[in-house]
């Protein structure tokens, strides 16, 4: 047996041999096993607070990089039953390379699934630790390919959006536990009620928490989207990042992901960076790929996120996309009659045409309209003024509405990647008419309740912005 375990075995001898000891008394043990089994490793013990709201008891680390979690129970609790557990289901679900650990027996996990189990020692009745013969050589050997695993780079757009969708679980679930335990004046406590106050009449804490997972897992990919090769995404600076067509997401985005964020849930949102950080994105983008209305890459990367993270949430909410041919002939038909009824031959295209989607979701009639309307100006022999276009005659009079956080920056999202991809780069102060807002609701809301309702009463009151 080598030094390291028998020195820990020693500890956790003396600790319990106190008779007082609990399943956190043996953690600094377990922080230096881990610790000297490899060059620059650091085992992180979270505080009880951070627990409590989800997260894994230690996160294990080489220099910056995350190797994966730790999951403590006390000595001699049945780990077969905790292995059954749902807090064990959330977290084989959402982390790649977890073990849970009575500090004797020790279960490694690699993407939900139980790779090996080894006992170091057992607990005789009387109450000693008792060592398994190999036991020290098998938990050697777990523990050297726990810390090794190396993870595929992820390269398939598939295979981010639902890596991404398990996290976004393990933060909605450690956001609304902290909203259980938030004082009034805590930060997510405020967010909730800014949101109730000025946008969603009895917005229940789990509806918010949803809210929360979905837009900061897709404001960080949308972030990520935004860098060059080889760069690195950071939480802290990740609000800068989100393009100027959407102020509303890059001012929620650093007030929810930036520093006021509780450690509670600031944890998760580490993990989607570095999620996204370690992905293969050139691969991803062009797997992602550009262009064709039917197999909208931006639609179809949200439905795989969406079918992993919740699939109920879909059919709850009405979340259903209106088919690409029935969205291209609706257009088409509308183009159509301006020309031929109303006396309009640019159609869509015409700068005197006001074009409103009350119910926009993710953005797909918008993307189909402004489409058809380059594809007219390229006829016309007319597409090396599109820049131009574009910012005079388009954005003032193209809008739409939308209630859902998530469906309102998905929309943002494909139609930014669409102007950008004709050739049109957003000048400063310029921003997509897409709004969140309550079609339904009263025209004005006061936005004085509360200090942080500001810029979401603005937002979803589109009228005050000359619409």
């Amino acid at each position: 047996m080598s030094d390291h375990f028998k020195t820990y075995l020693q500890s956790l001898r003396s600790d319990l041999a106190r008779g007082n000891a609990s399943e956190h008394t043996h953690r600094p043990s377990l922080k230096i096993l881990l610790e000297s089994l490899g060059d620059r490793l650091t085992a992180t013990n979270e505080p009880r607070q951070v627990t409590d709201c989800g997260k894994p008891d230690m996160a294990v680390y080489q220099g910056p990089v995350l190797l994966g979690y730790v999951e403590t129970k006390d000595v001699g609790v049945n780990l077969d039953t905790e292995e059954r557990s749902t807090q064990l289901k959330r977290y084989r679900d959402a982390l790649p390379n977890l073990i849970l650990t009575d500090y004797l027996e020790f279960r490694w996990y690699v993407n939900g699934d139980r790779r090996v189990k080894a006992s170091l020692a057992t607990r005789t009745q009387d109450g000693r630790v008792k060592t398994r013969t190999g036991g020290p050589v098998a938990v050697a050997e777990l523990l050297s390919q726990y810390l090794a695993l190396k993870l595929p780079s992820v390269t398939k757009a598939k295979d981010l959006a639902e890596r991404m969708a398990k996290l976004a679980g393990l933060m909605h679930h450690a956001a609304l536990k902290t909203l259980e335990i938030e004082p009034d004046t805590g930060t997510l406590k405020g967010w909730l009620a800014a949101f109730e106050k000025t946008l969603l009449p009895h917005l229940a804490p789990d509806e918010f928490s949803d809210m929360y997972a979905q837009t900061l897992s897709y404001g960080l990919f949308a972030a990520k989207m935004s860098m060059t090769a080889g760069q690195d995404l950071r939480r802290d600076t990740a609000a800068g990042l989100l393009p100027e067509t959407n102020p509303l997401l890059r001012s929620l985005f650093y007030h929810l992901a930036g520093p006021e964020v509780p450690p509670t849930v600031s944890w998760v949102i580490d993990d989607i960076v570095n999620l996204l950080n370690a992905a293969d994105m050139e691969a991803v983008m062009a797997d992602f790929g550009r262009g064709s209305l039917e197999k909208d890459p931006v639609v179809h990367f949200y439905e795989t996120f969406l079918a992993a993270y919740d699939p109920e949430k879909r059919k709850v909410r009405g979340v259903y996309y209106t088919p690409e041919p029935v969205v291209s002939y609706i257009v088409r038909a509308i183009d159509h009659l301006l020309k031929t009824r109303f006396n309009r031959p640019w159609g869509l295209a015409d700068p005197k045409t006001l074009i409103l989607d009350p119910a926009c979701g993710t953005g797909t009639f918008l993307y189909s309209v402004i489409a058809l309307i380059y594809d007219t100006l390229c006829a016309h022999g007319q597409a090396g003024g599109w820049a131009s276009y574009v910012s005079q005659s388009l954005l003032p009079r193209i809008f739409g509405f939308e209630l859902l956080m998530a469906s309102y920056a998905v929309a943002h999202l494909k139609l930014g990647l669409l102007l950008q991809e004709k050739g049109f780069d957003f000048p400063p102060g310029q921003r997509l008419g897409v709004y969140l807002t309550n079609t339904l609701d009263e025209g004005f809301k006061k936005a004085e309740v509360l200090p942080l309702t500001g810029f979401i009463a603005e937002e979803s009151n589109p009228w005050v912005s000359g619409l």
